[in-house]
């Protein structure tokens, strides 16, 4: 009854004793199914004068034997946890373990326990086996309620074999040839393991310069970029997904506008994002229209002067055709750059949310907000809980994992940086009715946010004085300028594109809002479903006006604007990424930021119609709300798109379109390589 906004608890008690009375009746001498308790639960329901409360019942028993019936088609093990079918479908393509015949092996509750005890066997090293089993028990707890999920590479590799648990690395790329096809080889083995790797090719001599070993030519860093993409299109990750990189060049390199339209033809670095890495200088020499040094990283010194303005703009005009670049402030990275006596930070992982030294790698976790929700209040005393044991959960991964470089041992070990972020932040605000595009929800984000680092670093100063610091914790600011005694982690919050993860959780995807409230879902082997926002269902059953019929008009446009049936109320709050306007995306992205000690991923996405001048807006906002790093995307710019919005009706057979997503996609960057 509360699905149709009238939580009567004296006539829910009602209603159920007379359900209980019919059932013992009628099957005095046997068993009644599943299926007969229902019939009489429908036919109480409308003998009592509740035909809203009746209908809601059919409908919710409509969508569950939909549910059972795709569960047994795609072939799902054994599902104690009662999760979508979506979930199930990419937990069975990605994460279930399988027999050497390739069947599966394990079903999600036992992919959980798996981790959990992988995770959880660390404290034996810290405390003996009775920490371990509580550990255990709570690290359990957190991923099979969905408030907690780590990366990918966790679930998939955790009490296995492989062991690799970590999702983001970067490597160096040395001006030799023995340190590039060294870093590829490096990469290929990351890759392998179901990592992903950032590179910064800044350091590559350019085009046209002089290699004094063989009299030769050198052939610049674009070239070498392309033998990074064809390696990692021959390899898939671990049999599970295909690798993903992410290639920067420095703002000042006099290859740079190469750089910039590298992946203008659509079919060249398919496998890299790139970034141009934006320094305040040039951000100023942008504003004031100013020529800047393009510098020979070889010689350090000018090659030519060029126009700042010029450069941003063909930046703007090269993202606004493909995407692709977007920009890293690298200054603003560095300004909070946790142990800058270690070097500067040049890089970051594939998506853009974690700035990492060379040979670094970190693990990133995300809590599920939406679950964080009870009654239209934030449960703050849940929140707090699972804060701090999921930075438990994160320092343990670093004990856990199994490098898949000496290198990379070594220097995580010796920062052990973690990333615990946010997933459901859009179910969130649905659930506390505030619009994403408001005002309320920059400072919900900013209040979230703060409490979740406060309660990150307090947590991480505590496992360092039970545990011991990181190597480097005197070195680092926590030390020098933050004036604590004790820090596990040098690192202690990310904001990442979750993906996958968030499909398996039930919510929306990162902080990203919601990319349409109903659409159609590829699920296996041409196989489509409608899905609709949860959320939203409540909604609108409480208001009297959810069917099937509706929730199919919903799905043509995969938003509410237009439509005349919703109350304006509801248009309001349930906004689409594409209802809103590009400045409250950097602005929410802003706002997290403040927040987070390393990056935050957030893809602002533009209508097809938006314009160059537009995106320039967007990149000069994000500098100025001293974002890290900003990513755009106008819908349609790409050839291949992992959402695509139909038109109302098709020309030629005048049968219904519908948006229509990948399996896998959750929201964010619509182009499949935003999936760590």
């Amino acid at each position: 009854m509360i699905a149709t906004g009238r939580p009567d608890q004296e006539l829910a008690e009602k209603l159920a004793s007379t359900v209980v009375s019919k059932v013992s009746e009628r099957f005095e001498r046997t068993i009644p199914t599943v299926e007969d308790v229902q019939d009489i639960v429908e036919e109480t329901l409308m003998e009592s004068g509740e035909p809203k409360t009746a209908k809601a019942y059919i409908l919710y028993r409509q969508k569950r034997a939909t549910i059972r019936a795709t569960k047994g088609f795609i072939g799902v093990p054994k599902d104690e946890l009662k999760l979508g079918v979506n979930a199930i479908q990419v937990l069975r393509s990605r994460y279930l373990l399988r027999d050497e015949s390739g069947r599966i092996s394990e079903t999600p509750r036992q992919m959980f326990m798996r981790v959990a005890k992988a995770v959880g066997k660390v404290d034996e090293k810290y405390g003996g086996k009775k920490d371990a089993k509580r550990s255990t028990r709570e690290f359990f707890g957190l991923m099979t309620r969905l408030y907690f999920l780590p990366n990918s590479p966790t679930l998939m590799n955790a009490g296995t074999d492989l062991g690799q648990l970590s999702a983001c690395f970067v490597l160096p790329v040395g001006d030799s040839m023995e340190e590039i096809f060294d870093a590829v080889r490096h990469m290929a083995l990351i890759h392998k393991s179901g990592g992903g790797t950032g590179f910064s090719f800044s350091n590559l001599r350019p085009q046209g310069d002089v290699v004094k070993s063989t009299k030769g030519v050198a052939s610049g860093p674009i070239s070498f970029m392309r033998v990074f993409d064809v390696a990692t299109e021959v390899i898939k990750q671990g049999g599970k997904r295909r690798g993903a990189n992410m290639g920067i060049l420095a703002v000042d390199h006099p290859d740079i506008m190469s750089f910039i339209t590298a992946k203008s033809r659509g079919d060249t670095l398919t496998n890299f994002n790139i970034s141009v890495a934006a320094t305040d200088s040039f951000m100023g020499s942008v504003g004031e229209n100013a020529e800047y040094s393009l510098i020979n990283p070889r010689t350090g010194k000018p090659v030519r002067e060029v126009s700042a303005r010029e450069i941003f703009n063909m930046i703007a005009t090269s993202a606004w055709a493909t995407g692709d670049p977007g920009l890293v402030f690298i200054d603003e990275i560095n300004r909070h750059n946790p142990i800058p006596k270690l070097g500067r930070i040049e890089c970051t992982n594939p998506c853009g949310e974690q700035p990492l030294l060379p040979y670094e790698s970190c693990n990133l976790g995300s809590i599920n907000l939406s679950k964080m929700v009870e009654k239209s209040e934030i449960e703050w005393g849940r929140l707090k809980l699972v804060t701090r044991e999921a930075v438990h959960f994160l320092d343990n991964v670093i004990d856990t994992n199994k490098f898949p470089l000496k290198e990379t041992e070594i220097i995580t070990k010796a920062n052990r940086k973690i990333g615990l972020g946010v997933m459901g932040f859009a179910d969130t605000l649905l659930k506390l009715g505030i619009p994403y595009d408001s005002s309320e929800a920059l400072n919900t984000a900013e209040e979230i946010m703060k409490f979740i680092s406060k309660e990150a670093r307090q947590k991480s100063a505590e496992l360092g004085e039970e545990r011991g610091s990181f190597p480097n914790f005197k070195k680092s600011i926590w030390y020098e300028e933050e004036g604590y005694q004790h820090m596990r982690n040098a690192t202690h919050t990310t904001i990442a594109p979750t993906g996958t993860i968030s499909i398996i959780a039930g919510t929306s995807s990162g902080i990203e809002p919601l990319f349409a409230i109903s659409f159609v879902r590829n699920v296996l082997n041409g196989t489509q479903l409608l899905e609709t926002n949860s959320v939203f269902e409540e909604f609108a059953k409480r208001e009297g006006i959810y069917s099937g019929e509706l929730t199919m008009e919903i799905a043509k446009k995969g938003t509410l604007v237009g439509m005349d049936s919703i109350p304006d109320t509801m248009k309001q709050l349930f906004v689409t990424a594409l209802d809103i306007s590009p400045e409250w995306h950097v602005r929410m992205q802003a706002a997290f930021q403040k927040y987070v000690d390393n990056a935050v991923s957030k893809t602002v996405n533009l209508p097809h119609n938006a314009t160059t001048e537009d995106i320039r807006r967007v990149f000069m906002l994000a500098y100025r709300e001293k974002c890290k790093g900003i990513t755009i995307y106008r819908y349609g710019s790409k050839s291949e798109q992992v959402l695509v919005i139909g038109e109302d009706k098709d020309r030629m057979t005048r049968r219904p379109n519908y948006v229509v997503a990948s399996s896998e996609y959750s929201g964010g960057c619509p182009t499949g390589n935003c999936h760590f």
